[in-house]
């Protein structure tokens, strides 16, 4: 749980710096970008597979980059329904999208769920193979 609300804490300072670097999306304050933040991590887990299945044949046409369309209309999304927190054209959607699938990535990647810094760390054992230790 703590690990939940950790990411969730990232994510929000993620939709501030997008709002920062794109001048198409705004956040009206930093309780606003909590909200959307959570508003876009449900988006995520709901909506988004089932628009991705319905998309499968022009993401593998396109070799994935449709994703980042994808991600940019669940931006869009996000931002049609909350008051403060405004996306405005398709560009600063997708390049949105990409900078938070980003920091997205790297905050998945390190905080566990616990809400600790995990590091995997590759040994060789003494009979040639390797092994994970967290």
């Amino acid at each position: 749980m703590k690990g939940l609300i950790f990411r969730w804490v990232l994510n929000a300072g993620g939709l501030l710096l997008v709002s920062y670097l794109f001048d198409g999306i705004r956040v009206a304050s930093v309780g606003w970008a909590f909200v959307a933040a959570l508003f876009l991590g449900v988006f995520n887990a709901l909506i988004r597979p089932v628009v991705l299945v319905l998309t499968l044949p022009i993401n593998i046409l396109t070799l994935g980059l449709f994703t980042l369309v994808v991600n940019g209309l669940m931006l869009w999304l996000t931002g049609s329904l909350l008051k403060g927190f405004v996306v405005e054209g398709f560009w600063s959607a997708v390049g949105g999208a990409l900078v938070l699938s980003l920091i997205s990535l790297v905050v998945n990647s390190v905080i566990g769920d616990k809400g600790g810094v995990e590091i995997i760390e590759m040994r060789r054992s003494q009979s040639g193979v390797w092994r994970d230790r967290y």
